[in-house]
């Protein structure tokens, strides 16, 4: 159900789509199917109604420009860091204070518990804080070998 026409900005720097029957939609939003499973696949843009409007199967699949505005709209409306390197664990029980280097700075939380570690798919984790605040690991496996060891303690 792709029927995008054209994808843009307007002048408040909303989005807007214009479909294949010419028909203009302001103030769409993305929405992801699947946000932690899938993050690239299924993505639905729905209008200030609440109801979809358009269907993207892939975001790979669509043009480049309407691509990166996409990523754009969806790397501010989702604040979830993502978890690049494990620096310190202040202990291996719980509660414990956590800084962690992520893709937007270096920062410090406390887990709770170890139940606030989920896995999400193959080596995707997400961890949530006592503030709720949820930090992605996209692969605890890749992770260099001091961040796995502290990891590990954990799960």
């Amino acid at each position: 159900m792709n029927n995008i026409q054209t994808l843009a900005r307007n002048a408040y720097g909303r989005l807007t789509l214009v479909d294949d029957a010419g028909q203009t939609h302001d103030n769409v939003t993305p929405v992801r199917a699947h946000p932690l499973s899938a993050p690239e696949e299924g993505l639905s843009l729905v209008g200030t109604d609440g109801h979809e409007i358009a269907w993207i199967e892939r975001i790979a699949d669509l043009p480049q420009a309407q691509r990166e505005l996409l990523q754009h709209e969806l790397a501010h409306r989702e604040m979830t860091p993502t978890v690049l390197k494990l620096l310190e664990v202040s202990t291996f029980s719980t509660p414990s204070q956590w800084t962690v280097e992520t893709d937007r700075g270096t920062t410090a939380f406390i887990l709770k518990s170890e139940e606030d570690i989920r896995r999400v798919g193959e080596g995707r984790l997400l961890i949530a804080s006592s503030h709720g605040l949820h930090f992605l690991v996209p692969d605890r496996f890749a992770l260099d070998r001091h961040s796995r060891k502290l990891l590990e303690r954990f799960l």
